[in-house]
């Protein structure tokens, strides 16, 4: 069914404390300078006559996670849709799921990937939030492309704690054939040092949902997160973007190591933890969907309503996109930067048109 103007979205947020995404207006409107770096950002201002810019499509719904097959863009809605489409004509596709998508303050429908045989299977794999016994709890599931719909085909990965705030949930595929996921810490610090907890972790699996070989521990890769909700791998190396507790936002080189939260944030050090490869500083800018080209991280940023871009050589930062509110991810091709816009998300000021899917020159 095509859809010309969406079902409006209600989502119930439940307060938190001085998370991220929860910094302040002020917050919100200043530029940020993580590591003494200058933030170059009005030479690469949208609006200038250097950048290009046109919407591919309007009025979508809390959109979270930007994935492509060919010309055909697929990105998730955290109601429990998926929209699927090319420039300026779209459908929005429900799942037929087991479970229904609990799309409660931070949670829902989140990540997405695309199976690497992806053409000929139709085969899909999807982050999301449900109610299993009164509480909020996240699972990784294979779904099928079927008609104008989505069918759960399997679980890979269930139980990893849940919370209004704080779910993780993006999935990135890595070079060795295996599938990363973020995971959250649920709102509760102490489970992100807990090795026995999925929470608060970045976990690695198998495409069966098994363990993948060389762990830490189980499904555990690192552990001592607060809240990655960005992955991206440059060559063999993985990156992720992580929330920090009141600024301190991170970008990290993810090993099979501990980086330190809640023992540590920011710059600061204590044995056996790993401190970031490049922090905000003391103002949120809340970094979400990353991506890379020519050995530049590009990252989304929701309480910064901004689409940053860090050398990775430099660690110089420069801002690519202002002045279109929230910004949750961010794709890129040969000639294109892609970025949706996340103002109905229950914490931006929509206009007319969001959420909106948005291409720049590159």
């Amino acid at each position: 069914m095509r859809y010309v103007i969406p079902l409006l979205l209600t989502i119930v947020l439940m307060g938190c404390t001085q998370t991220s995404e929860e910094s302040s207006t002020k917050e919100m409107n200043q530029t940020t300078q993580g590591n003494n770096q200058q933030d170059s950002g009005d030479q690469k201002a949208t609006q200038s006559s250097q950048t290009q810019e046109g919407v591919v499509f309007k009025e979508l719904n809390a959109p979270w996670n930007i994935v492509r097959e060919g010309e055909t863009f697929y990105i998730t809605e955290r109601e429990g849709t998926i929209v699927k489409g090319k420039q300026g004509d779209y459908e929005r596709m429900r799942l037929q799921l087991k479970e229904d998508v609990l799309a409660e303050g931070e949670g829902g429908l989140l990540g997405m990937v695309l199976d690497p045989d992806f053409k000929d299977n139709k085969t899909a794999y999807v982050y999301h939030t449900y109610a299993k016994q009164g509480q909020a709890t996240n699972r990784v599931i294979a779904i099928k492309e079927e008609g104008n719909q989505w069918t759960q085909e399997r679980i890979l990965l269930d139980d990893i704690p849940g919370a209004s705030i704080h779910n993780g949930g993006r999935l990135e595929w890595g070079p060795e054939g295996a599938l990363y996921v973020t995971a959250g810490d649920a709102a509760k610090p102490e489970l992100a040092q807990d090795i026995d907890s999925l929470a608060g972790k970045i976990l690695r699996i198998t495409p069966e949902g098994k363990p993948f070989e060389g762990n830490q521990k189980g499904y555990v890769y690192s552990i001592g997160h607060r809240n990655p909700q960005g992955l991206v791998f440059v060559d063999d190396q993985l990156y992720a973007s992580e929330h920090g507790q009141s600024g301190h936002d991170e970008i990290n080189r993810i090993e099979k190591k501990n980086y330190g939260w809640p023992t540590i944030e920011g710059k600061e050090t204590a044995d056996g933890l790993v401190t970031p490869w490049y922090e905000v500083g003391e103002q949120s800018v809340a970094p979400s969907g990353i991506a890379e080209a020519d050995d530049t991280l590009y990252f989304a940023t929701l309480v910064g309503q901004r689409l940053q871009a860090i050398d990775l050589k430099t660690k110089q930062v420069t801002t690519i996109v202002k002045n279109q509110g929230r910004i949750r991810d961010v794709w890129i091709d040969d000639t294109s930067i892609y970025y949706i816009t996340n103002n109905t998300d229950g914490r931006g000021k929509p206009s007319a048109e969001d959420d909106r899917l948005i291409r720049i020159d590159r």
